[in-house]
C-alpha cells in the first residue's frame, strides 16, 4: 500500500462517514454490498458457512451491529448471539463467533458492556466454541483488552481479541498478551487514525506485522494471520518452511467475499484457512471498510453498478 493508497483509504472513510452519503448508500447499496455480507439472517450465514466447509475453509461468524445508541440495542444484541451460537452447535457448523465491543455498550455503559459480553463467553464455553472479541478504533483500545483479561481473570478462557499492527502501542500489547495466554487475531489494521497513534507508512506498518507474526510462531503460539497480502502470505509460508512450523500451528483468515479461490486453493494446500463471515442488517460500517482497503474493492462494486443500471 504506497502513499496513494493511503490517502485513498483516508478520503473514502471520511467520504463514507457524511450523513448524506451514508443514506444513499443505504438505500441504493445494499445488493452491491452483498458481495461481502452472508446474508441478513442467521440461517443465510449459516448455509454459507456450510458451503465453505465443503471447500475445507472454517469460519468465524460476526453478526454485524456497532455505535449503538442505547442499551437496549446491546441486550438485543447479545441475544442474537446466543442464538448465533445455538446455532453454530445445532448444525455443527466448523466456526466460532466474533463480536465488537461497541456493539454490547462499551461506549455507553463498560459495566453493562462486560456482562453482555460475558454471557455470550460463558454460552460459548458450554457449546465449546469460542469467543473473538473485535478491535475496533484506538478510543476502545485499552477497554476492549481489559475486558479480555478480565474474562481470563475469572477462568473464561475461550476468548481473544485482535491486535493491529499499525498502532505504535502494538509491540507491547502483544508480548502482554502473548505471557497471559491470550488468543491474537493479527491484522494489519482498518480504521483512520492519527500520526500520534499509528504508523503511516506502509514499510512500517508491514514491518510491524513480521515482528507480531514472529513473535507468535518463534513462541510455539498458535497463530491467526488475518491478511490478503500476497506478499504477507508468500512471507509466512516461506518463514514456516524455513523453521520446520507444522501447518496446524497457525491459520490463515480472509474476508467473504474477497480472494475466494485463494482461500480454496490455500485449504487445498493443506493450510488451516479461516473465512471471516458477517451477516446481519446492519452492513453499512463494514461495507465502508472493505470498499476502503484497496481502491480495487471499490471498482468492483462500480462494476457491479454498472451492470446493475443495464
Amino acid at each position: 500500500m504506497g502513499i496513494g493508497s493511503i490517502w485513498y483509504r483516508k478520503t473514502l472513510l471520511t467520504i463514507t462517514g457524511i450523513p448524506l452519503v451514508e443514506r444513499l448508500s443505504t438505500t441504493y447499496g445494499k445488493k452491491l454490498a452483498s458481495r461481502f455480507i452472508a446474508g441478513e439472517t442467521l440461517q443465510e450465514a449459516l448455509e454459507e458457512v456450510d458451503a465453505l466447509g465443503k471447500l475445507g475453509i472454517i469460519a468465524t461468524l460476526d453478526h454485524l451491529g456497532e455505535g449503538i445508541h442505547d442499551l437496549s440495542e446491546a441486550a438485543a444484541y447479545k441475544e442474537q448471539y446466543i442464538k448465533l451460537i445455538d446455532g453454530i452447535a445445532a448444525c455443527k457448523a466448523s466456526s466460532n463467533v466474533s463480536l465488537k465491543p461497541t456493539q454490547m455498550g462499551l461506549a455507553l455503559d463498560r459495566s453493562a458492556c462486560y456482562e453482555n459480553i460475558r454471557a455470550v463467553v460463558k454460552h460459548a464455553r458450554r457449546h465449546r466454541n469460542f469467543v473473538r472479541i473485535d478491535m475496533e478504533d484506538t478510543p476502545y483500545t485499552q477497554a476492549t483488552i481489559d475486558i479480555v483479561k478480565r474474562l481470563h481473570a475469572e477462568g473464561l478462557t475461550n476468548v481473544g481479541t485482535v491486535l493491529q499492527a499499525y498502532l505504535f502501542r502494538t509491540d507491547q500489547d502483544v508480548r502482554d498478551l502473548l505471557q497471559a495466554r491470550i488468543s491474537l487475531r493479527l491484522v494489519k489494521g482498518a480504521y483512520k487514525e492519527s500520526p500520534e497513534v499509528a504508523f503511516q507508512k506502509p514499510a512500517e506498518v508491514l514491518e510491524s506485522f513480521k515482528s507480531m507474526i514472529k513473535l507468535h510462531l518463534e513462541q510455539g503460539v498458535y497463530t491467526a494471520i488475518a491478511s490478503h497480502d500476497d506478499a504477507i502470505i508468500s512471507w509466512v509460508k516461506a518463514y514456516v518452511r524455513t523453521h520446520r512450523i507444522p501447518k496446524h500451528a497457525f491459520e490463515f483468515q480472509m474476508l467473504y467475499g474477497l480472494r475466494m479461490n485463494e482461500q480454496a486453493r490455500l485449504a487445498k494446500d493443506g493450510y488451516r484457512i479461516r473465512c471471516y463471515v458477517p451477516y446481519g442488517e446492519m452492513w453499512y460500517p463494514y461495507f465502508t471498510r472493505r470498499l476502503a482497503e484497496k481502491p480495487a474493492n471499490l471498482m468492483l462494486v462500480l462494476k457491479n453498478m454498472s451492470n446493475l443500471k443495464r
